[in-house]
């Protein structure tokens, strides 16, 4: 599947249904080597898990944006805030899994260097649709 088929099935705001197939399809790009990855699918999947809002998803995103310097670069990490920035901080700080450490510090960074200014969930949403529905 490539991220037009995907925006036709699942939308951008998937249905509560679609989201296990979304999260799946994700991690199978982010297993793959990285001259093999769909980063523009992966990108596309880590906007509808935003979309859907889960703080369960958050790591799932983390891990594909961390599965390959390509990858790194596509996937924005305000994706990753999808239930919020401070709910997504709390959320890593209260896993402590290694990889819940590492998206956190990344995070705290991120935010320390102004990625987050004027964070809003809708705002982040209305814009990346925009991309892909022009």
């Amino acid at each position: 599947m490539n991220d037009d088929e995907s925006i036709r099935r699942y939308g951008l705001r998937p249905t509560g249904a679609a989201v296990p197939h979304i999260r799946e399809m994700l991690r199978a790009q982010a297993d793959l080597d990285q001259h093999d990855q769909d980063t523009e699918l992966m990108k596309l999947c880590c906007l509808q898990l935003f979309n859907a809002g889960r703080l369960s998803d958050v790591l799932v995103i983390w891990q594909a944006k961390e599965s390959s310097w390509d990858a790194h670069c596509s996937i924005d990490v305000q994706l990753l805030c999808g239930a919020g920035l401070d709910a997504t901080k709390a959320y890593l700080d209260a896993d402590g899994s290694d990889d819940a450490t590492e998206a956190l510090r990344y995070l705290l960074d991120c935010e320390a260097a102004g990625d987050f200014d004027n964070f809003s969930i809708a705002e982040q949403a209305r814009w990346r649709a925009a991309y892909y529905l022009s």
